[in-house]
């Protein structure tokens, strides 16, 4: 039986993979939700991670506790975070700097579809009457030593969002690494689509049988 990961378990994954003294962005949406799955400190595997808002934080923490929000300190998405000791507030011109600047490791986005060459596409669905949404994707996913999406794996339909080429207006070339999804964890590489992790009761067939590209079985 296939157990698809919650948003949870994709925002676990997700933390997984960043590294001691990364500096990272999360995106709005379903990235925000990686903050409160990184190790905390006393935590056996506790790293130290610093992550950037493009409304201007450095140094956020994961959301407060219930009735512990500060409205004044929230993060891109609106959301109420914390400040880990030594956190720091700037102005928006500065934040959108560190992002162009080359001085982020790794960014975290949502997106509408992903192509094969690892083309992103996550701010507009060019349908009619839908609204833009572009916010700092386009500086993100190239300023970013590395860009990490996480998405659903397929449609509310049953299309895959990883596709050959994609349809929507894009965000930027050729910028995704790793994508992230609620049935596998796939690297786009020279080797092409290798799937890295996949959900429980998943085999390699039925996660191709769902996808739009050729994938590649690590080994």
């Amino acid at each position: 039986m296939i157990k698809p990961w919650t948003r949870d378990q994709m925002a676990a994954r997700v933390a997984r993979d960043i590294e001691e003294g990364m500096v990272v962005n999360l995106g709005i949406g379903l990235p925000t939700m990686v903050a409160n799955h990184l190790p905390k400190p006393g935590a056996p595997d506790f790293r130290e991670v610093i992550l950037q808002s493009e409304n201007g934080i450095l140094g956020m923490g994961p959301a407060p506790a219930a009735g512990d929000e500060d409205y004044d300190l929230i993060n891109a998405g609106k959301q109420p975070v914390t400040l880990l000791p030594g956190g720091c507030f700037f102005h928006h011109a500065d934040s959108f700097a560190m992002m162009r600047g080359g001085h982020l490791d790794v960014c975290v986005l949502g997106a509408f579809q992903v192509s094969a060459a690892g083309d992103l596409a996550n701010w507009h669905t060019g349908a009619p009457g839908a609204i833009p949404a572009v916010g700092g994707a386009m500086d993100l996913a190239i300023g970013a030593k590395r860009t990490f999406v996480m998405m659903e794996h397929q449609t509310k339909d049953g299309q895959s969002k990883l596709v050959p080429e994609c349809s929507y207006p894009l965000t930027a070339r050729r910028c995704v690494s790793r994508v992230y999804t609620d049935l596998a964890v796939i690297e786009l590489g020279p080797q092409g689509a290798v799937v890295i992790d996949r959900c429980p009761g998943l085999d390699f067939a039925a996660l191709q049988a769902r996808t739009a590209i050729p994938l590649v079985e690590a080994h």
